[in-house]
């Protein structure tokens, strides 16, 4: 455990029944125009059209970006950025999931500026905020609208790269259980599970503290307990609003700790095989939740009992055993695939993908059990 901790969070957070309605309060004579990055698949559903009530009301003029890629490389991100420079925006608007939240922050940098994404890929830090961000996030899950992270894919090098910046931590985030109750199974679970991955792995990080610790247990507890309601159930409004907070809770743990081996052996995946980022986290959080129990057991039990409440007379590993199943069976519960052959990675690829993954240090670092070249390749292995 680190000996020198730090937290760093949003200015404002909002939450709660008809959280949206914050945003005549927060705009109100102090924001003019405001250009909002969402996707079409936001507009399509109307969820957009709540908060443009909102900014209208306060008198704020808007322009929409709307044409924004899933899980987008850093040469689209640019362009997206590049497009908006025009408007002169004092806010930056993001509202849609992770990918959309994470092209709005790098703008809220780069707007104005003559820094481009690709100057940020080796020095991220050379970057300032020139413009004030809110986060509206339609998704529970990535919990980008807590972060400093932006992720993009690399071309060239077939790989995802987190471009971390402490300037990108949102001004204003807004969590409302209504945005994300049209959200589609298939991606209320693949984020949902994005969220317990960030939330486990940050708790057994070796960067892990009691900032990072408070707020991952508590996101822990509320994904575990509500998960599976949230995602099945349309109408459980309850259920998803314990999910957005567990998802911005989690987000909260990454700034102070770090996700771990998950998440560095899934950005090849995501970079080379354009597997959607949740799934490819879904799809490793076994193996290496398995390969790092043996380290990781007394955080497992800490986990058991604060969900289950402390049982005597249970073994540590029976604990650990139970969290470890428990994850399992969401993971299995919500229908996420699990083996690599429905996105077209066999062995034959083996080599390359562990090779990409040991390159992300960045976060293998941060993993409780060394992972070598030889275990990331037997991770791989489990899932093909």
């Amino acid at each position: 455990m680190l000996k020198q901790y730090e937290l760093k969070m949003p200015s404002a957070v909002y939450s709660g029944e008809s959280a949206l309605e914050h945003i005549k309060g927060i705009c109100e004579g102090r924001y003019k125009k405001a250009l909002i990055f969402t996707d079409k698949g936001i507009m399509n559903a109307g969820l957009i059209e709540k908060p443009l009530k909102y900014f209208e009301e306060a008198g704020v003029e808007y322009h929409i970006l709307s044409d924004l890629p899933a899980e987008p490389s850093c040469d689209q991100a640019q362009a997206v950025i590049d497009e908006s420079e025009a408007f002169g925006p004092d806010l930056i608007v993001a509202i849609g999931g992770g990918s959309v939240m994470d092209i709005a922050k790098l703008a809220s940098m780069l707007i104005g500026g003559e820094l481009k994404v690709r100057d940020l890929l080796e020095s991220p830090k050379l970057a300032k905020k020139k413009v004030a961000s809110m986060m509206i996030p339609t998704t529970a899950g990535t919990g980008s609208e807590a972060t400093p992270n932006s992720i993009v894919a690399v071309p060239e090098k077939e790989l995802k790269v987190g471009i971390v910046n402490d300037e990108m931590i949102a001004d204003h985030v807004i969590l409302d259980g209504e945005m994300i109750k049209k959200l589609p199974r298939k991606i209320a679970a693949s984020t949902g599970i994005d969220a317990l991955c960030h939330a486990i792995e940050c708790y057994t990080s070796k960067k892990a503290n009691p900032f990072s610790d408070t707020f991952a247990m508590e996101a822990l507890e509320l994904i575990i307990n509500n998960i599976e309601k949230a995602c099945d159930d349309p109408e459980a409004i309850e259920a998803k609003n314990a999910m957005l907070i567990a998802a911005f809770y989690a987000g909260v743990a990454i700034t102070a700790s770090g996700t771990t081996a998950v998440h560095a052996l899934s950005y090849p995946l995501g970079g080379k095989y354009h597997i959607a980022h949740g799934v490819s986290n879904a799809m490793l959080l076994m193996p290496v939740m398995r390969f790092n129990e043996p380290c990781c057991r007394e955080r497992f039990c800490r986990v058991y009992d604060r969900v289950c409440g402390e049982k005597p007379g249970l073994s540590d590993e029976e604990k650990s055993a139970w969290v470890m199943d428990t994850m399992d069976r969401i993971v299995k519960h919500l229908d996420i695939p699990t083996d690599l052959k429905e996105f077209g990675v066999g062995k034959e690829d083996l080599d390359e993908l562990a090779a990409a993954g040991m390159d992300v240090q960045r976060l293998l670092v941060n993993n409780m059990r060394e992972v070598t070249l030889s275990d990331a390749k037997n991770i791989y292995l489990e899932i093909m």
